[in-house]
């Protein structure tokens, strides 16, 4: 299926774009993805007469969409419940916009964007083009789409292509007095009321020298197009720019218009969901209050108003600079040498002379992780292996807000200045601090250290959070450990994944708790008072409180980790919640909430971990992180799969660095381990193996497979069967457990010999019982498969025997590597019903009937068993006279063997 969609509460421009691509794409499905404003809802009404054929939302299935054609937005937000078909495989999405750039625009296989006055304008320019006609009713309803978005082209977003567009669909029959009926101004006398009321309610602020207006309106119910009477107070009061926040109902509106460049109306909408471009905007607010979002309104302006050029004036130069290939030692020495803390990293440095500047921005390197890798002994790498790519860069004349935006928002220390890929200067966090300090009312959150200045802009308090998603009982047993921790004198968080789930309201009841004191005698005192036990780690400054109800609470003494050398155990000295934070893996799981009693449930986020969570992003904290823990990879990519996550594009390269370093010939098997049999515990680990084979990580997991281990056909099969052997088995709620990461690994060595998966316990270091037990679950299955593979009528007797020293995940691998049905048939029955059988008669019965306790039992019992198993045997009766038809010669001792007995004795 291919469909064609806009945005919600669909204007002119929306329309006629969606009519315009129909030409493009003649098979495609017209379909709203929401409402429409009331003029267009009239003029469907009046003027299409049934022309088009528009699907209903709800006779559209969003997972059988192959093709969707998205025109007037480039945002997931805004074509609702059709957003849900962009994570189906295979998707082609083509993009049609005039909107300006946006960070959490969509990426598309087809992207026609042009900084225009309206959408309708790039189909206008692409029907010329294409010699493509339209007819007249047609050329009209295009024609409304350019009027309406140009505001009858008195926007200052109006371009001369716009003017060159109506004027071609003048020449194809549009009809202005249609143009004119629908885009008409005029007010209802309700409206002038409304008019009236907004007037009254209008305050102006005055930023940065700009005058700018804030109305605010609460309305019983919905009033339809609003825009009309926002655009006519603009007229009348000759307004530059103008927000009118609306409570109408127990919805809130914002619409904004701007007729001048100082004010993008359309960055402060999309900050409060909505969108927009430059001049006109709207948004839905959700979960404000009408004086919230005025507050939060009047921060953004401050924020994103800041019309004088900033850049060229605060900018240091001229800039020192290295090239990718400079070794890390060197760049220490000039770190040294000109006292800075951050070198941007460039393709062709200065001059000797200076004259010239450097050119082409690559990344920076930090003095943080120079000395780091000194510390590891990685000097002699070159700067690009450790450098941060992921940076933005500003132009000379870029104002206080993007500045301000990349130092404060995304923590970037240094910014360079680039015109023409020269690179012109640098701004540093001090500059910026240089500039604001004279007014320190205007300082912003955020910009100072965290010991400089409370971290309150990165708090926030989650308490009702908690209580919706967390049972009675973890919120009391929370509540309990932040009053033992205060009793002490102590700070107690709850830290990493429990935090990171809770925001994204999943179950997570693996609590770990950081403590800001003797992690070792608050688990000991929490034992105590909950009747509890605790185990202790002293040589890491951890503990284990297990509760009277088995559930495991770690403890750990806040700490900072460093490693004496690369892929080494960790050293721990004794620290702050901030340090302890920092050491952990990515930026989603260096979170903790509070728990102390007056400060409980704030949340603590140092790094803006908030971000990297709400864009689904998996980022380390620091550059070298791969190299001191490699087993961080395999987290990054189980997190990943298993959250729908995706690792930045910095991480990437710094895994590949990691893996192109071979450190995992350095590993503590046991720490690799875990994380593999997490990733093989989920319930689907393809796509995180597919994952690991695009990093080159299969030669360090199982160098010595043969044949070369592939994600081919055979390999995805066996896997998949291995998953569907593992689902079937949890299905039967036997008593019996499995370990599926057992299951899947004999499934990866199925195509190897018993010498490959003994090489890999070794490596790993697998307890000597466990590899006993793996080598033969496989041994044992392998030949089973081949024994059974031309039997497709065993008796039930057969399969018994050949089954029963199978384990569970022995009978679940055998299942995964049967290449004929009627063997996992074979294997269900056994599971099901065969193992369960018990011979009808026990020893003791034999014993009353005669025999003589010894090895004879256990071979009449089990032909009985085969008997039973064959249903020869139903019943009691049936058994006793078929043992002694059997066995009654043996059920007396001969006087020949009795009489041996007396001699013995005698």
């Amino acid at each position: 299926m291919e469909v064609i969609t806009t945005h919600l509460n669909a204007d002119f421009d929306g329309l006629a774009s969606m009519i315009a691509a129909r030409k493009l794409y003649p098979e495609a499905e017209l379909v709203f993805a929401g409402s429409q404003e009331k003029n267009v809802r009239l003029y469907l009404a009046q003027e299409m007469r049934n022309l088009y054929d528009f699907k209903k939302l709800k006779h559209i299935e969003p997972e059988k969409i192959r093709r969707l054609i998205v025109v007037d937005t480039r945002q997931a937000r805004r074509i609702g419940p059709l957003a849900r078909c962009l994570t189906n495989h295979g998707l082609e999405l083509h993009l049609y916009d005039h909107h300006p750039d946006s960070p959490s625009d969509l990426g598309a296989t087809l992207e026609i964007v042009e900084p225009l006055g309206s959408t309708t304008t790039i189909f206008t320019r692409i029907f010329r083009e294409r010699k493509i006609e339209v007819s007249a009713e047609e050329a009209t309803l295009m024609a409304l789409g350019i009027y309406e978005d140009t505001g009858s082209f008195l926007h200052s977003t109006t371009t001369p292509a716009d003017l060159e567009a109506a004027a071609w669909l003048l020449e194809q029959g549009a009809n202005l007095d249609i143009v004119t009926q629908f885009l008409s101004v005029d007010l209802s006398s309700d409206q002038v009321g409304l008019l009236g009321d907004l007037i009254k309610n209008t305050t102006t602020y005055t930023i940065g020298s700009v005058e700018i207006a804030v109305s605010k309106l609460t309305l019983p119910e919905y009033v339809d197009n609003f825009a009309v009477i926002v655009r006519r107070l603009m007229v009348m009061e000759n307004l530059d720019a103008l927000f009118a926040l609306l409570q109408m109902g127990e919805r809130l509106y914002l619409i904004a218009r701007s007729r001048i460049p100082e004010v993008n109306v359309g960055f402060i909408a999309r900050d409060f969901g909505g969108g927009g471009h430059a001049s006109a905007a709207s948004a839905t607010i959700r979960d404000m209050t009408l004086f919230e979002a005025e507050d939060k309104l009047v921060h953004l302006l401050h924020r994103y108003v800041r019309p004088r050029a900033m850049a060229g004036e605060l900018m240091s130069s001229p800039v020192i600079a290295v090239t990718p290939d400079v070794c890390i030692e060197e760049a220490n020495q000039l770190l040294t040498r000109y006292n800075i803390t951050v070198l941007p990293v460039v393709e062709k440095a200065a001059g000797p002379d200076k004259t010239t500047e450097p050119t082409g921005v690559l990344g920076l390197i930090s003095r943080r992780v120079v000395e780091k890798a000194i510390f590891h002994k990685l000097g002699h790498l070159p700067v690009s292996e450790y450098m941060t790519t992921e940076i933005a860069t500003l132009p000379p004349d870029a104002t206080l807000a993007d500045i301000q935006e990349l130092i404060i928002e995304y923590r970037q220390r240094l910014i360079p200045v680039v015109e023409d890929e020269r690179v012109k200067g640098v701004i540093t966090r001090t500059d910026l601090l240089n500039l604001l300090v004279g007014d320190p009312s205007h300082l912003p959150k955020g910009l100072l250290q965290e010991d400089e200045h409370p971290s309150v802009a990165r708090t926030r308090n989650l308490s009702n959070l908690m209580a919706e998603n967390l049972g009675r009982d973890i919120m009391v047993l929370l509540q309990k450990i932040g009053t033992v921790a205060e009793d002490l004198g102590y700070n107690a968080y709850v830290v990493g994944g429990f935090v990171r789930d809770l925001l994204l309201q999943t179950k997570n009841l693996d609590i770990d708790i950081v403590i800001e004191g003797n992690g070792i005698r608050f688990a000991k005192e929490l034992a105590r008072r909950l009747d509890g036990s605790v185990r202790t780690h002293e040589k890491f400054a951890t503990a284990t409180v297990i509760l009277p109800d088995g559930q495991r609470l770690d403890v750990a003494t806040a700490r900072l980790e460093y490693y004496e050398y690369p892929a080494a155990m960790p050293t721990v000295e004794l620290s702050s919640i901030k340090l302890d934070l920092f050491r952990r893996d990515f930026t989603i799981n260096a979170m903790a909430i509070h728990l102390n009693p007056q400060h409980f449930g704030t949340l603590i986020d140092f790094f803006s971990s908030q971000n990297d969570l709400r864009e689904r992003r998996i980022q380390v904290l620091h550059n070298l992180s791969f190299v001191e823990d490699p087993t961080r990879i395999f987290r990054a990519i189980r997190i990943e799969q298993r959250l729908d996550f995706h690792i930045t594009r910095h991480t990437e390269k710094l895994i590949r660095n990691a893996v192109k370093m071979n450190l995992f010939d350095r590993f503590s098997g046991p720490r690799f381990l875990g994380e593999l049999k997490q990733i093989l515990s989920e319930d689907n680990p393809i796509p995180a193996l597919r994952r690991m084979a695009q990093f080159d990580l299969f030669q360090f997991l199982w160098p010595d497979l043969r044949p070369n281990l592939k994600i081919d056909r055979r390999f995805v099969h066996v896997l998949t069967q291995a998953g569907r052997a593992i689902s079937w088995f949890k299905l039967l709620y036997l008593k019996e457990k499995c370990e599926p990461w057992i299951v899947y690994l004999l499934a990866i060595y199925s195509r190897s010999r018993i010498r490959e998966l003994i090489n890999f316990c070794k490596r790993f270091e697998l307890p000597e019982k466990l590899e006993k037990t793996l080598v033969r679950q496989k041994a044992a299955a392998d030949r089973i498969a081949r024994d059974m593979l031309h039997r497709p009528h065993m008796k039930p007797s057969e399969i018994y025997w050949l089954l029963q020293d199978l384990d569970n995940e022995g009978l679940l691998y055998l299942m995964a590597i049967a290449r004929k049905k009627h063997i996992q048939q074979a294997v269900s029955r056994f599971v099901t019903e065969l193992r369960k059988v018990q011979p009808l008669l026990s020893g003791h019965d034999l014993q009353e009937m005669g025999f003589t306790p010894g090895p004879l039992y256990r071979t009449m019992l089990n032909h009985l068993i085969e008997t039973q198993l064959n249903g020869e045997i139903t019943d009691k009766k049936t058994a006793r006279e078929f043992i002694l038809e059997k066995y009654g010669d043996k059920a007396r001792k001969t006087d020949t063997e009795e009489q041996e007995d007396d001699m013995n004795q005698a």
